[in-house]
């Protein structure tokens, strides 16, 4: 199993330009072309709470028994997992891209995804992280008979 992590500053500062940005592009760009081969990736998208608001802090702890541990899952839509501490939080995306843009594509996209989810809760985080791991390449070992 290989893991790429991915630090991606946000896609809206216009003078910054990465690999993980320009895959997002080419992913754009090949949207209305047909894709190729596609490839089942799960992300996790890790991150520090950041300048907190007290109504943020609030509602957060309000709903700290709906994003524990046991709520853990990986989905399209994200789920999101933290403590009581509120000091880090994760999101478990699958995501579904073309092969070709590979693991950066897919790091780039969940941690998309979490920014926007992060801007619609009014909650306030530092550099985002990703851990991908392709689940179409992934090699799983049997136990012998």
């Amino acid at each position: 199993m290989r893991a790429v992590l991915l630090a991606v500053p946000s896609v809206f500062d216009p003078d910054f330009t990465t690999d993980a940005v320009r895959a997002v592009q080419r992913y754009e760009r090949k949207a209305g072309q047909g894709m190729t081969t596609q490839h089942t990736y799960r992300v996790i998208v890790r991150g520090t709470w950041e300048d907190l608001t007290d109504d943020a802090r609030a509602r957060l702890l309000a709903e700290v028994d709906e994003h524990g541990l046991t709520q853990m899952r990986f989905t399209p839509e994200g789920s999101l997992t933290y403590d009581r501490v509120l000091k880090h939080f994760s999101y478990r995306y699958v995501i579904v891209s073309d092969a070709d843009d590979g693991e950066e594509m897919a790091g780039a996209l969940a941690e998309d995804r979490a920014e926007s989810a992060l801007r619609e809760l009014g909650c306030g985080h530092g550099e985002l992280r990703s851990t991908v791991t392709d689940m179409d390449t992934m090699k799983i070992n049997r136990k012998g008979r």
